[in-house]
Protein backbone atom coordinates (compact mmCIF):
# COMPACT_ATOMS: atom_id res chain seq x y z
CA UNK A 1 0.00 0.00 0.00
CA UNK A 2 1.35 3.27 -1.06
CA UNK A 3 2.25 5.66 1.87
CA UNK A 4 4.44 8.64 3.34
CA UNK A 5 5.07 9.54 6.79
CA UNK A 6 3.99 12.84 8.56
CA UNK A 7 8.22 13.65 8.48
CA UNK A 8 7.46 13.97 4.21
CA UNK A 9 4.74 16.27 4.63
CA UNK A 10 6.57 18.34 6.99
CA UNK A 11 9.99 18.89 5.26
CA UNK A 12 8.04 18.61 1.72
CA UNK A 13 5.47 20.74 2.63
CA UNK A 14 7.71 23.68 3.94
CA UNK A 15 8.57 23.61 0.02
CA UNK A 16 5.10 24.66 -0.94
CA UNK A 17 4.33 26.89 2.20
CA UNK A 18 2.45 24.94 3.99
CA UNK A 19 4.25 26.08 6.97
CA UNK A 20 3.54 23.68 9.86
CA UNK A 21 5.27 24.37 13.02
CA UNK A 22 5.35 20.85 15.28
CA UNK A 23 3.41 21.70 18.68
CA UNK A 24 3.96 18.04 20.34
CA UNK A 25 4.44 14.00 19.38
CA UNK A 26 7.70 14.64 18.10
CA UNK A 27 8.23 11.25 18.41
CA UNK A 28 5.81 10.27 16.31
CA UNK A 29 6.26 12.06 12.98
CA UNK A 30 6.71 8.27 11.28
CA UNK A 31 3.63 8.07 11.18
CA UNK A 32 1.99 6.68 8.13
CA UNK A 33 -0.59 9.00 5.92
CA UNK A 34 -1.98 6.00 3.34
CA UNK A 35 -4.83 8.34 1.50
CA UNK A 36 -5.11 11.40 0.39
CA UNK A 37 -8.36 12.66 1.72
CA UNK A 38 -8.67 14.65 4.57
CA UNK A 39 -11.28 15.76 7.23
CA UNK A 40 -12.23 19.24 8.89
CA UNK A 41 -14.12 17.37 11.44
CA UNK A 42 -16.45 20.36 12.15
CA UNK A 43 -20.05 19.40 13.88
CA UNK A 44 -18.92 15.76 14.11
CA UNK A 45 -17.13 17.03 17.40
CA UNK A 46 -20.30 17.47 19.07
CA UNK A 47 -22.99 14.75 20.06
CA UNK A 48 -23.91 13.91 16.91
CA UNK A 49 -23.55 10.31 16.61
CA UNK A 50 -21.28 9.90 13.22
CA UNK A 51 -17.64 8.89 14.07
CA UNK A 52 -14.72 10.74 12.23
CA UNK A 53 -12.82 8.70 9.70
CA UNK A 54 -9.31 6.88 10.39
CA UNK A 55 -6.32 7.65 9.12
CA UNK A 56 -7.01 10.81 7.54
CA UNK A 57 -5.45 14.24 8.77
CA UNK A 58 -7.69 15.99 10.63
CA UNK A 59 -7.86 19.44 10.12
CA UNK A 60 -9.30 22.16 12.90
CA UNK A 61 -10.12 25.88 12.17
CA UNK A 62 -11.55 28.47 13.81
CA UNK A 63 -15.27 26.63 13.99
CA UNK A 64 -13.44 23.87 16.13
CA UNK A 65 -11.13 25.66 18.02
CA UNK A 66 -14.14 27.93 19.23
CA UNK A 67 -16.17 24.95 19.94
CA UNK A 68 -13.47 23.64 22.19
CA UNK A 69 -12.54 26.29 23.89
CA UNK A 70 -15.92 27.86 24.58
CA UNK A 71 -18.13 24.31 25.20
CA UNK A 72 -18.50 22.50 28.46
CA UNK A 73 -16.49 20.38 30.20
CA UNK A 74 -19.17 17.69 28.95
CA UNK A 75 -19.36 18.96 25.65
CA UNK A 76 -14.80 18.98 26.25
CA UNK A 77 -14.91 15.39 27.43
CA UNK A 78 -17.04 14.00 24.39
CA UNK A 79 -15.11 16.13 21.90
CA UNK A 80 -12.07 14.38 22.79
CA UNK A 81 -13.52 11.01 23.22
CA UNK A 82 -14.67 11.45 19.29
CA UNK A 83 -11.14 12.03 18.93
CA UNK A 84 -9.64 9.23 20.80
CA UNK A 85 -11.68 6.70 18.75
CA UNK A 86 -10.11 7.95 15.48
CA UNK A 87 -6.49 6.74 14.33
CA UNK A 88 -5.09 9.99 13.37
CA UNK A 89 -1.85 10.13 11.24
CA UNK A 90 -1.31 13.81 12.62
CA UNK A 91 -3.58 16.74 13.28
CA UNK A 92 -3.16 20.49 11.98
CA UNK A 93 -4.51 23.34 13.88
CA UNK A 94 -5.15 26.68 11.18
CA UNK A 95 -5.05 30.12 11.39
CA UNK A 96 -2.77 30.40 13.86
CA UNK A 97 -5.04 29.41 16.56
CA UNK A 98 -3.93 28.96 20.25
CA UNK A 99 -4.42 25.44 20.26
CA UNK A 100 -6.20 24.24 23.23
CA UNK A 101 -3.91 22.03 26.35
CA UNK A 102 -6.53 18.81 26.34
CA UNK A 103 -5.69 18.54 22.09
CA UNK A 104 -2.19 18.64 23.45
CA UNK A 105 -2.80 16.25 25.92
CA UNK A 106 -4.49 13.89 23.07
CA UNK A 107 -1.47 14.67 21.10
CA UNK A 108 0.93 12.51 23.44
CA UNK A 109 -1.98 10.08 24.46
CA UNK A 110 -2.71 9.10 21.17
CA UNK A 111 0.87 9.27 19.62
CA UNK A 112 0.38 11.46 16.57
CA UNK A 113 1.67 15.27 15.81
CA UNK A 114 0.36 18.08 16.29
CA UNK A 115 0.53 21.41 14.32
CA UNK A 116 0.02 24.68 13.75
CA UNK A 117 0.08 26.54 10.59
CA UNK A 118 -0.74 30.48 9.84
CA UNK A 119 -2.58 29.69 6.54
CA UNK A 120 -6.36 30.01 6.81
CA UNK A 121 -8.68 26.34 6.48
CA UNK A 122 -9.31 26.54 2.92
CA UNK A 123 -5.68 27.96 1.92
CA UNK A 124 -4.14 25.30 3.64
CA UNK A 125 -6.86 22.52 2.76
CA UNK A 126 -6.43 23.47 -1.02
CA UNK A 127 -2.39 23.00 -1.01
CA UNK A 128 -2.22 20.22 1.21
CA UNK A 129 -4.87 18.16 -1.13
CA UNK A 130 -2.79 19.17 -4.19
CA UNK A 131 0.42 17.69 -2.47
CA UNK A 132 -1.52 14.41 -1.39
CA UNK A 133 -3.19 13.81 -4.66
CA UNK A 134 0.36 14.21 -6.49
CA UNK A 135 1.91 11.61 -3.53
CA UNK A 136 -1.27 9.02 -4.13
CA UNK A 137 -0.90 9.26 -7.98
CA UNK A 138 -1.12 6.35 -9.89
CA UNK A 139 2.80 6.05 -10.76
CA UNK A 140 5.17 4.10 -13.63
CA UNK A 141 7.99 4.16 -15.41
CA UNK A 142 8.79 3.72 -18.64
CA UNK A 143 11.87 3.28 -21.05
CA UNK A 144 11.88 6.27 -23.88
CA UNK A 145 12.27 10.17 -24.71
CA UNK A 146 9.55 12.00 -23.83
CA UNK A 147 9.57 15.56 -25.75
CA UNK A 148 7.45 18.49 -26.10
CA UNK A 149 6.69 19.16 -29.99
CA UNK A 150 4.59 21.78 -30.58
CA UNK A 151 3.00 21.85 -27.27
CA UNK A 152 1.86 18.35 -27.99
CA UNK A 153 3.53 15.78 -25.60
CA UNK A 154 4.67 12.65 -27.49
CA UNK A 155 6.42 9.66 -26.07
CA UNK A 156 9.81 8.19 -28.07
CA UNK A 157 9.78 4.24 -27.56
CA UNK A 158 11.38 1.85 -29.33
CA UNK A 159 14.18 -1.45 -28.92
CA UNK A 160 17.90 -0.07 -27.40
CA UNK A 161 19.55 1.64 -30.08
CA UNK A 162 16.75 2.76 -32.24
CA UNK A 163 17.75 6.14 -32.49
CA UNK A 164 15.14 7.31 -30.10
CA UNK A 165 17.66 10.21 -28.20
CA UNK A 166 18.91 11.31 -31.68
CA UNK A 167 15.19 11.72 -32.66
CA UNK A 168 14.98 13.87 -29.24
CA UNK A 169 18.37 15.68 -29.81
CA UNK A 170 16.97 16.71 -33.23
CA UNK A 171 13.22 18.06 -32.55
CA UNK A 172 15.01 20.15 -29.84
CA UNK A 173 17.83 21.76 -32.61
CA UNK A 174 13.90 22.36 -34.08
CA UNK A 175 13.30 24.29 -31.19
CA UNK A 176 11.17 21.66 -29.92
CA UNK A 177 11.69 20.77 -25.55
CA UNK A 178 12.94 17.73 -24.19
CA UNK A 179 11.24 16.83 -21.08
CA UNK A 180 12.94 13.66 -20.29
CA UNK A 181 15.44 10.87 -21.69
CA UNK A 182 15.78 7.28 -21.14
CA UNK A 183 13.65 6.91 -17.96
CA UNK A 184 9.99 8.74 -18.12
CA UNK A 185 8.20 9.08 -14.72
CA UNK A 186 4.15 8.86 -15.62
CA UNK A 187 1.47 9.76 -12.75
CA UNK A 188 -2.20 9.86 -12.96
CA UNK A 189 -4.45 12.44 -12.43
CA UNK A 190 -8.10 11.90 -13.42
CA UNK A 191 -7.67 10.95 -17.21
CA UNK A 192 -4.69 13.13 -17.60
CA UNK A 193 -1.18 11.39 -17.70
CA UNK A 194 1.59 13.42 -17.16
CA UNK A 195 5.26 12.89 -17.35
CA UNK A 196 8.38 13.95 -15.90
CA UNK A 197 12.10 13.01 -15.77
CA UNK A 198 13.95 11.82 -12.56
CA UNK A 199 15.45 14.66 -10.50
CA UNK A 200 19.01 12.64 -11.03
CA UNK A 201 18.95 12.34 -14.69
CA UNK A 202 17.04 15.55 -14.94
CA UNK A 203 17.90 17.58 -18.59
CA UNK A 204 20.37 15.14 -19.41
CA UNK A 205 20.74 12.66 -23.08
CA UNK A 206 22.72 9.79 -24.10
CA UNK A 207 23.84 10.40 -27.49
CA UNK A 208 25.89 7.23 -28.89
CA UNK A 209 29.06 7.91 -29.73
CA UNK A 210 28.95 11.26 -28.43
CA UNK A 211 28.29 10.44 -24.33
CA UNK A 212 26.33 12.60 -21.57
CA UNK A 213 25.10 15.88 -22.65
CA UNK A 214 23.03 18.71 -20.67
CA UNK A 215 20.72 20.18 -23.00
CA UNK A 216 19.80 22.70 -20.70
CA UNK A 217 23.49 24.20 -20.50
CA UNK A 218 23.69 23.53 -24.34
CA UNK A 219 20.36 24.62 -25.25
CA UNK A 220 19.54 26.72 -22.57
CA UNK A 221 16.35 26.86 -20.28
CA UNK A 222 13.67 26.92 -22.86
CA UNK A 223 14.75 23.89 -23.98
CA UNK A 224 13.76 21.50 -21.53
CA UNK A 225 10.66 21.41 -19.52
CA UNK A 226 9.79 20.10 -16.13
CA UNK A 227 6.43 18.50 -16.97
CA UNK A 228 4.02 17.34 -20.15
CA UNK A 229 1.30 15.88 -20.42
CA UNK A 230 1.21 12.56 -22.72
CA UNK A 231 -0.59 12.68 -26.20
CA UNK A 232 0.79 10.58 -28.40
CA UNK A 233 3.07 7.68 -28.06
CA UNK A 234 5.44 6.99 -31.43
CA UNK A 235 7.23 3.65 -31.55
CA UNK A 236 11.14 3.89 -33.65
CA UNK A 237 11.25 0.47 -35.40
CA UNK A 238 14.25 -0.96 -37.87
CA UNK A 239 13.11 -0.89 -41.03
CA UNK A 240 12.63 -4.50 -42.55
CA UNK A 241 11.95 -4.41 -46.39
CA UNK A 242 10.58 -7.56 -46.37
CA UNK A 243 7.72 -6.23 -44.08
CA UNK A 244 7.90 -2.90 -46.01
CA UNK A 245 4.25 -3.44 -46.90
CA UNK A 246 2.89 -4.09 -43.60
CA UNK A 247 3.70 -0.82 -42.31
CA UNK A 248 0.84 2.22 -42.07
CA UNK A 249 0.56 4.18 -45.18
CA UNK A 250 -2.72 5.44 -44.83
CA UNK A 251 -3.21 6.36 -41.21
CA UNK A 252 -7.21 4.92 -41.02
CA UNK A 253 -6.17 2.34 -38.39
CA UNK A 254 -6.39 4.24 -35.76
CA UNK A 255 -4.30 2.11 -32.87
CA UNK A 256 -4.01 3.07 -29.49
CA UNK A 257 -1.54 2.39 -26.08
CA UNK A 258 -2.40 2.02 -23.06
CA UNK A 259 -0.98 3.61 -19.91
CA UNK A 260 -2.10 3.50 -16.28
CA UNK A 261 -5.50 2.61 -17.59
CA UNK A 262 -5.74 5.52 -20.60
CA UNK A 263 -5.15 4.74 -24.01
CA UNK A 264 -3.47 7.47 -26.38
CA UNK A 265 -3.23 7.66 -29.98
CA UNK A 266 -0.24 5.31 -30.92
CA UNK A 267 2.21 5.42 -34.35
CA UNK A 268 5.03 3.09 -35.37
CA UNK A 269 7.57 4.82 -37.42
CA UNK A 270 10.25 2.89 -39.27
CA UNK A 271 13.98 4.09 -39.08
CA UNK A 272 16.04 3.85 -42.31
CA UNK A 273 19.49 5.50 -42.88
CA UNK A 274 18.58 8.98 -44.80
CA UNK A 275 14.93 9.14 -43.42
CA UNK A 276 14.40 12.53 -41.36
CA UNK A 277 12.29 10.89 -38.23
CA UNK A 278 12.48 14.15 -36.56
CA UNK A 279 10.46 16.25 -39.63
CA UNK A 280 8.00 12.90 -38.88
CA UNK A 281 7.43 12.85 -35.99
CA UNK A 282 7.46 16.79 -36.12
CA UNK A 283 4.60 16.00 -38.61
CA UNK A 284 2.26 13.46 -36.24
CA UNK A 285 2.48 16.57 -33.61
CA UNK A 286 0.67 18.87 -36.25
CA UNK A 287 -1.78 16.35 -37.02
CA UNK A 288 -2.32 15.41 -33.78
CA UNK A 289 -3.23 19.14 -33.10
CA UNK A 290 -5.70 19.14 -36.25
CA UNK A 291 -7.47 16.36 -34.93
CA UNK A 292 -8.44 17.82 -32.09
CA UNK A 293 -9.39 20.49 -34.02
CA UNK A 294 -11.94 18.32 -35.64
CA UNK A 295 -9.86 17.10 -38.76
CA UNK A 296 -8.71 14.13 -39.88
CA UNK A 297 -6.73 14.09 -42.88
CA UNK A 298 -7.12 10.19 -44.20
CA UNK A 299 -11.27 10.05 -43.70
CA UNK A 300 -11.40 13.50 -45.31
CA UNK A 301 -9.40 11.42 -47.81
CA UNK A 302 -11.42 8.93 -48.08
CA UNK A 303 -14.69 11.04 -48.49
CA UNK A 304 -13.11 13.01 -51.62
CA UNK A 305 -12.51 9.88 -53.09
CA UNK A 306 -15.74 8.50 -52.63
CA UNK A 307 -17.32 11.64 -54.27
CA UNK A 308 -14.62 11.27 -57.23
CA UNK A 309 -16.09 7.92 -58.10
CA UNK A 310 -19.95 9.04 -57.63
CA UNK A 311 -20.88 7.98 -53.77
CA UNK A 312 -19.49 4.52 -53.77
CA UNK A 313 -17.43 3.40 -51.00
CA UNK A 314 -14.32 3.23 -51.02
CA UNK A 315 -11.88 1.01 -48.69
CA UNK A 316 -8.48 1.78 -48.93
CA UNK A 317 -8.08 -0.23 -46.40
CA UNK A 318 -7.44 -3.50 -48.69
CA UNK A 319 -5.08 -3.84 -51.90
CA UNK A 320 -6.21 -5.40 -54.75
Amino acid sequence: MLSITVKELLEEGAELGLDLKLISGEGYLSNEIITSHIQKPGLLLTEIPEELHDRRIQILGGAEIKYLSSTSSEGLRYAVKKLERSKLPCMVVTRGLKVPDPLVNLSEEKRFPLFITPLSSSIFIEELTKFLDDKFAPTTTIHGVLVDVLGVGILLIGKSGVGKSECALDLITRGNRLVADDVVIFKRRGRVISGRSSDVIKYHMEVRGLGIINVKELFGITATRHMKQLDVVVELIHWESEQADSYERLGFDERTYDILGVNFPYLTIPVSPGRNVAAIVEVAARNQIIKLMGHNSALEFQRQMEQAMGGCHVSLREKP
